[in-house]
């Protein structure tokens, strides 16, 4: 990883920039994504579905009271453990029980889930949602004092630093225990550059400092950033590259239409396949590059508004 900027530096004067690629590029990314595919039923040793008896004003007190309570495991499926307790029943996801790393395999992780089953745990509710109907709890949160949780959100504020340990990874994020509260990193607030995924930056259990966008005191939800801890790469793009200019970058992504290379940190281009050798050529990005592979490339578009680049392979 190239984390500034390479000293190697040639200037030459740039050649007439062709916007077509770029614009159907531009074009391609804004599609929206395909909805994801139904996940599989997965059998589970009681009825999840089941809600009779459930109370939901005393529900919501416990979430609120940020109370601890004791609820047994009645059954669980791929994503966690069922539990029931009196007049409140929910769920509790893999990512918030304490003795169990999100990294087993299928049937690893099946056998220790069932060994949770008739156990009784200490648990919090960490949301409450009679819309959806959702009651979700966590082991780890129920670590934290009762009343910790009130007390970070009538102390944490915009523009604070703090730390907190990963949770659960999304498509969309990552969720971070900040100590009884959970905050949301969006995929978008993971890294000025690109991110395939969250899963390529951070794992389970890490302890990480983050950054706090806002704080909802009344849904209870904190937005967090990792990349507004460091400077924005973009607002100086301009001064330190320029249209023509030769430098060494490391190939971060492959797709088919091109390659990602990363200048420095936070800065991606794209070399789109039609810059990658001469117009007559068949080239398949794949079989040109490999990630974390050194090139040296000729910038031809430096677009901070839009955070674009737009790169052209050096060829030998």
């Amino acid at each position: 990883m190239v984390n500034k900027p390479i000293s190697k530096v040639y200037r030459e004067e740039p050649p007439p920039i062709d916007e077509s690629w770029w614009m159907a590029i531009l074009s391609e990314e804004d599609k929206p994504a395909a909805p994801a595919a139904a996940p599989p039923v997965v059998e589970v040793r009681r009825n999840e579905a089941r809600q009779v008896g459930l109370n939901w004003e005393r529900a919501r007190e416990i979430y609120e009271g940020d109370e601890t309570i004791s609820l047994r495991v009645t059954g669980f499926n791929r994503g966690g453990l069922l539990v029931e307790g009196g007049e409140i029943q929910g769920f509790v996801p893999i990512s918030h029980l304490i003795a169990l790393p999100g990294n087993k395999g299928e049937v690893e992780r099946e056998h220790m889930l069932n060994h949770y089953v008739h156990c009784f745990m200490t648990l919090k509710v960490i949301e409450c949602d009679p819309a959806r109907g959702r009651v979700v709890l966590s082991e780890r949160a129920a670590l934290s004092e009762p009343g910790r949780r009130t007390r970070l959100l009538d102390t944490l504020n915009p523009g604070d630093r703090t730390w907190g340990a990963v949770t659960n990874i999304t498509d969309f994020g990552v969720f971070v225990d900040l100590g009884g509260l959970e905050g949301l990193i969006h995929v978008s607030e993971l890294s000025w550059g690109r991110v395939r995924h969250p899963a390529d930056m951070l794992h389970l259990g890490d302890r990480i400092e983050v950054y706090v966008i806002s704080v909802d005191r009344e849904r209870l939800r904190v937005a967090l950033s990792l990349k507004r801890l460091y400077a924005n790469p973009w607002e100086t793009a301009e001064d330190h590259y320029e249209p023509g200019q030769v430098v060494e970058a490391v190939i971060t992504s492959i797709l088919p239409f091109g390659a990602f290379a990363r200048l420095e940190e936070g800065l991606d281009g794209l070399i789109h396949v039609s810059e990658m050798g001469e117009p007559h050529e068949n080239i398949k990005p794949a079989d040109f590059f490999f990630e974390g592979q050194s090139v040296m490339v000729r910038i031809l578009q430096v677009d901070s508004n839009r955070q674009r680049l737009g790169l052209s392979l050096v060829l030998d």
